[in-house]
């Protein structure tokens, strides 16, 4: 192998564009759709007008590509040098849609307005926890986390199963009919097939390439509306505090709690990005100064629009797969995300992609989270305790939600509405908090420990 090629196995090597750009390339296709989709359900769930919708995608993609240059370019303490990509995530979704639900009286805007004031408080949540990490790591150890997660994955599946059917909403006129199922199933089977029949490119861009096709299928049964595209502007900046910001002490209790889970899963992104590309573990600085730039950019992120973002563990795997970790790689795929999200066209395309087919490629994300969360889980053994601590938590969080959803339905009020909101309206947060004070007050003994942890004791 010549000096050249060798150069893209370092951070800072000098590579060619030519080099570089089909390898970021690469990396964009398997962190767009999951990127954006998470903008068209809440766009869709709140009612939002073309314009807004637009403008939702739009900021997603800008703000994932400016944390993704800051991670590469720190500023000072902010930041973690590495080769990392970012994008709005799916683990606030269960949240976002719940505080639709509960808000539908006040407008689909002003409900994103909530949603970017508990992401600016989550945001300093996180910089909070990158400065204290050493002191708070030890509470959500990957039992609690695993839990967690486990919990967001499952609480997406009605989602995508709705969305299947025609959209989020179950009232829509013609709600599962069954040209809408057909397009959503042929859309989970194409991306059931590239992702395990596919090699390569065909194989980490399933849920890209599963998207065209169920698009080409439901344009022939015109569900395809591309007339946001052509009334789109070519070009333009979305001003700062476009749909302003709103602080409802609810919304931000769960959006802190989530983002400490997220920032946990980023440690685990960032040490899958260093083992894989380095062959080494993360240093210290690189950890706190990627959660602190991670907090910072979900900061600057709520206040121009953009919804809460996360690391993308399909890029992480990317690394680990063809260990190029060259610093001009993913500079160049955070620029072609920033210019997609810079021009509305772009933008309008993308959310004119149909619900049905939306739902048939995220249900395998979703399912891939749920089991991400079960192998969290079972890196330490499923003794008493531990099992104890994720079936009762799961079954608070479920069981409680769905009381609280049938309650709600029946006209039956037996809680003040914040604390309905901050725990009962999804189960991800009474979960979380279950999992949390069961690992504190339930004494760890040997054999609930992790096995590499027995060995260094």
């Amino acid at each position: 192998m010549s000096d050249t090629y060798k150069n893209l196995f370092t951070f800072d090597g000098e590579v060619s564009n030519g080099q570089a750009f089909p390898l970021a390339l690469q990396h964009v296709i398997a962190m767009i759709a999951g990127c954006i989709t998470p903008s068209i359900i809440v766009a869709g769930a709140l009612g939002l007008s073309p314009e807004d919708s637009v403008i939702l995608v739009q900021m997603a993609l800008i703000g994932s590509a400016l944390t993704t240059l800051l991670m590469i370019y720190p500023i000072g303490k902010i930041g973690a040098r590495l080769p990392m990509i970012y994008g709005v995530s799916f683990a606030y979704l269960p949240t976002m849609l719940a505080l639709a639900s509960q808000f539908a009286d006040r407008g689909g805007a002003s409900i994103v307005g909530m949603i970017l004031g508990a992401t600016l408080v989550g945001g300093l949540a996180s910089i909070l926890f990158g400065w204290g990490l050493k002191y708070i790591l030890p509470y959500f150890p990957p039992l609690v986390s695993g839990t967690v997660v486990l919990c967001i994955g499952l609480s997406l599946y009605p989602v995508a199963i709705q969305n299947m059917g025609g959209g989020g909403d179950l009232t829509m006129a013609g709600w599962g009919s069954w040209q809408y199922w057909l397009v959503a199933i042929i859309t989970l089977v194409a991306n059931i097939g590239f992702t395990h029949f596919g090699k390569g490119f065909t194989s980490l861009s399933s849920v890209l390439l599963s998207m065209i096709v169920g698009y080409i299928f439901a344009f022939f049964f015109n569900m395809v509306d591309l007339s946001g595209v052509s009334e789109a502007q070519w070009f333009s900046f979305v001003r700062p505090l476009h749909f302003g910001l709103d602080f409802n002490l609810s919304a931000i209790i769960s959006f802190v709690i989530i983002f400490i889970v997220t920032s946990i899963e980023g440690i685990g992104d960032m040490t899958s990005t260093t083992v894989g590309g380095w062959n080494r573990v993360p240093t210290d600085d690189e950890l706190r100064g990627g959660l602190i730039g991670f907090g910072f950019a979900n900061v600057i992120g709520a206040l121009i629009g953009t919804m809460p973002t996360a690391t993308f563990s399909q890029n992480a795997g990317i690394v680990s797969i063809n260990k190029v970790t060259n610093k001009k790689v993913f500079t160049q795929a955070a620029l072609v995300i920033l210019i997609a999200g810079l021009f509305p066209k772009i933008s309008a395309l993308l959310t004119s992609i149909p619900m049905p087919v939306i739902g048939g490629a995220t249900l395998s994300i979703f399912a891939a989270i749920t089991m991400n969360g079960i192998r969290m889980i079972t890196s330490q053994p499923l003794s008493l305790r531990n099992t104890s601590i994720v079936g009762v938590s799961v079954a608070i969080g479920f069981g409680f939600v769905t009381v609280v959803t049938a309650a709600h339905n029946a006209g039956v009020t037996f809680m003040p509405q914040g604390l309905e909101i901050a725990i009962g309206a999804s189960p991800v947060v009474l979960a979380a908090i279950s999992a949390i004070l069961m690992n504190i007050i339930i004494p760890e003994k040997e054999e609930d420990r992790p096995i590499e942890e027995k060995t260094t004791l």
